[in-house]
């Protein structure tokens, strides 16, 4: 068993690494704390290079067929309306996929651990929560704890932390995770009211800006989410309190009927960088090496785009190649993670929630500008669909 590379966490990234890794033949041990795969209501969003890296897979059309192809999306002032509309046809000759695609992660997870099903070369380990690691010259051993309490090792070549987060193989491995606490708790809510037919002009996703309250709009398949910051000295049962919430939505739009809600939740969103991406035989994607908040849809696709990055360079290193090859990993994601994704990401939360209203105008003249210059457009649809990050990878050596 020590012929293979362990990989703990099977959301996303982890089993978008472990189906690169069986389809060539290496095996994989994938173990999952849950009983079985999660399918609450997470990430959605998926951009134009991760729906591309995915067509290997044979997963795309399936994910179109139960999601919804976005081809635009907007920044929106909550008092006057659009602010600027940005077109993902722009990309047509920069991506096979010219669109955001609003499909929950459950979907794609559910599809791959299915296809590793009939792999021979992979092995799932489920009710198992990574708590240990250790490592010598031959390998990783990862202590697994089972749900009455006892623990067992699982030994391997590699390992692959893709266990969130809070990820035990990162702090096992005495990794820093270091950034800050955003002051909003964000509370996500799921209606089945069609803000599309209330609201005119309204895209399948929408930045809403606003000095006192900023929200976000998201369309999927069968339901509509929103997204509100809340201030975190509110106590959780006012948050939560249905009265509460059915106010909140009422100021979005007047529903006579009421909302009807499917799901809520609430959540402190933190923004934070792992100070290195691996040690060792062990490596960190996803959730385990970054977070940040969701404004722009970026820590899941960021995530399955660490998974294809190492997945492939451990494939090389498996067949022979020199395993400092797998620091330039490290290297090229800490810098995408850094210099784009968090950037972008509190860009878009100091665009949705200035209050100073100079600020604001200049922000939504600069956003109307660039909509309006078909260059400016493309390139900034570039930087926010995650293409130009891949495409700088290579500048890093």
């Amino acid at each position: 068993m020590n012929n293979r590379v362990l990989i703990a966490g099977a959301g996303p990234s982890g089993l978008v690494a472990a189906a690169v890794l069986a389809d060539q033949g290496i095996p994989v041990t994938i173990v999952e704390q849950a009983r079985d795969l999660p399918d609450d209501l997470r990430a959605s969003t998926f951009h134009p290079p991760t729906l591309d890296m995915l067509e290997r897979f044979g997963v795309v059309q399936a994910m179109i067929d139960q999601g919804l192809v976005c081809p635009t999306w907007q920044f929106r002032d909550r008092a006057t309306s659009v602010i600027a509309t940005f077109d993902l046809g722009y990309l047509k000759d920069d991506t096979g996929h010219p669109y955001r695609l609003q499909c929950e992660q459950w979907r794609l997870t559910r599809m791959l651990r299915d296809r590793l099903a009939t792999n021979p070369d992979a092995t799932f380990i489920y009710d198992a929560k990574a708590v240990d690691v250790a490592q010598d010259a031959d390998g990783v051993t990862l202590t697994i704890e089972r749900p009455d309490g006892s623990r067992e090792p699982v030994r391997g070549r590699w390992l692959v932390g893709a266990d969130g987060a809070s990820s035990a193989v990162r702090k096992s491995l005495g990794i820093g995770f270091e950034g800050e606490t955003i002051p909003e708790i964000f509370l996500t809510l799921s209606t089945t009211f069609a803000f599309h037919d209330a609201i005119d002009d309204l895209t399948n996703i929408a930045y809403i800006s606003d000095p006192e309250e900023w929200f976000v709009l998201l369309r999927t398949a069968s339901l509509w989410r929103v997204l509100f910051p809340t201030d975190p000295s509110e106590p959780e049962a006012r948050m939560m309190d249905p009265a509460r919430i059915e106010q909140r939505l009422q100021a979005v739009v007047p529903n006579p009927a009421g909302y009807e809600l499917r799901h809520r939740t609430a959540y402190r969103v933190h923004e934070r960088v792992a100070e290195t991406y691996g040690r060792g035989r062990c490596f960190l994607v996803g959730d385990a090496a970054h977070i940040n908040n969701p404004l722009g849809g970026m820590g899941m696709n960021g995530g399955v785009h660490d998974a294809f990055n190492l997945a492939e360079k451990l494939s090389e290193v498996w067949r022979g190649a020199d395993a400092s090859l797998l620091d330039r990993y490290g290297r090229q994601r800490r810098k995408v993670a850094l210099e784009t994704v968090q950037a972008t990401t509190l860009r878009n939360r100091q665009i949705l929630n200035q209050r100073d209203p100079q600020v604001r105008a200049t922000y939504h003249d600069d956003l109307r500008a660039t909509a309006a210059d078909p260059a400016k457009h493309r390139a900034f649809l570039l930087r926010s669909s995650m293409i130009q990050s891949l495409r700088d990878l290579e500048q890093v050596a």
